[in-house]
């Protein structure tokens, strides 16, 4: 037979001298293939660089071998570097990645979803925040027998189905860093109060100003919508403030960098007159000039395990998915926003 051409699942049986079942054994790596059939049928398959048909295997599996990555997340970057992550598993197990954006403050956003996944019969899905969040859309993913992981900000029971990025550690070393430098009048530039992850880093903010002996007094708390625009407009109140602070923590980038645009048409030097710190260390943060101090989220690596996890789920090996690794811890990372306040730099 000439190799150029394409060979088919019965070409390859009849060129081992097996069946056609034992050629499908062979390609789904099903343990019960004596090692004299195993090696029969692997020669053909390496002589004649024979893949097998995805929609057959499919067919054969009663699977699609599509996986999808539901977001509603108005951070690109974020987003992209997902993708990125779950390709790099996906692609080497024979699955398609296909993006579903979503808008879920809608009432039937949900329902939507379960009829995407079930119209594509979509073997399972990798949930961003803040659709992770959701309760109701994770059961009736169980209800169509959809597989999925959550990436969650807060930790939960269900580790087969979730990847835990602790915020709070990471926001515990950026109150360090800026208490360290001097800063006792610290502001925050918060996420929307329906995001479990904002939530989590207002909390972590507060409870670790607090073990400095710190508070956080509620004109020091301006509310954000995660976007630049919601920075530069949360920023300019407080910074407008008869005793404006020293330092302002955006709980992403996008809303620092808001707030760093507002400052610099203030007059105010970054980081001489005002401190800046950011969270999720986005592309921009280490472009921009000053380059933002940032805490890195490892989004690519979250996704990378949360790939692992829902193919073992789909192959049916829950004890395989359950010994992933949960938890990814971001990063701090020092960069050129951060200086002791200016009255400490003046008395120095």
């Amino acid at each position: 037979m000439d190799r150029a051409e394409k060979l088919s699942i019965n070409d390859v049986a009849r060129l081992a001298g097996v069946s056609k079942k034992t050629v499908s054994r062979v390609i789904n790596n099903e343990p019960n293939v004596s090692p004299k059939m195993l090696k029969k049928v692997q020669s053909v398959i390496d002589e004649y660089n024979y893949t097998p048909s995805p929609q057959a295997r499919a067919l054969s599996l009663r699977r699609s071998f599509l996986l999808s990555i539901v977001h509603d997340n108005p951070n690109a970057s974020y987003v992209t570097e997902a993708m990125y992550g779950a390709l790099e598993i996906c692609r080497p197990a024979g699955y398609e990645l296909i993006m579903h954006p979503c808008d879920f403050s809608k009432p039937n956003a949900i329902d939507r979803i379960i009829r995407f996944a079930s119209h594509l019969k979509i073997d399972g899905v990798i949930l961003l925040p803040p659709v992770s969040e959701s309760v109701e859309l994770t059961s009736r993913l169980k209800e169509i027998g959809c597989n999925f992981v959550r990436l969650l900000s807060t930790k939960s029971e269900d580790e087969v189905h979730m990847i835990y990025h602790n915020d709070g550690a990471a926001v515990n070393r950026i109150v360090s860093h800026l208490v360290e430098l001097g800063h006792r009048e610290i502001a925050l530039i918060r996420g929307p109060e329906n995001s479990q992850a904002a939530n989590q880093r207002f909390a972590a903010f507060r409870s670790a100003l607090k073990n400095k002996g710190l508070e956080l007094p509620k004109n020091r708390v301006a509310l954000g919508g995660n976007t630049f625009q919601s920075g530069i407009e949360c920023a300019e109140w407080l910074l407008m403030s008869k005793h404006r602070p020293t330092a302002i923590f955006a709980s992403n980038d996008e809303m620092a960098i808001g707030a760093i645009v507002t400052a610099q048409k203030m007059g105010l030097k970054i980081p001489a007159e005002l401190t800046v710190v950011g969270f999720d260390d986005s592309p921009q943060a280490s472009r921009m000039w000053p380059a933002l101090t940032t805490a890195n989220l490892h989004v690519r690596e979250m996704t990378e395990l949360a790939a692992q996890k829902l193919i073992a789920q789909c192959s049916g090996d829950i004890d395989a998915a359950a010994q992933v690794r949960v938890e990814v811890e971001p990063t701090f990372v020092q960069r050129q926003t951060t200086d002791v306040p200016a009255t400490s730099a003046e008395n120095a």
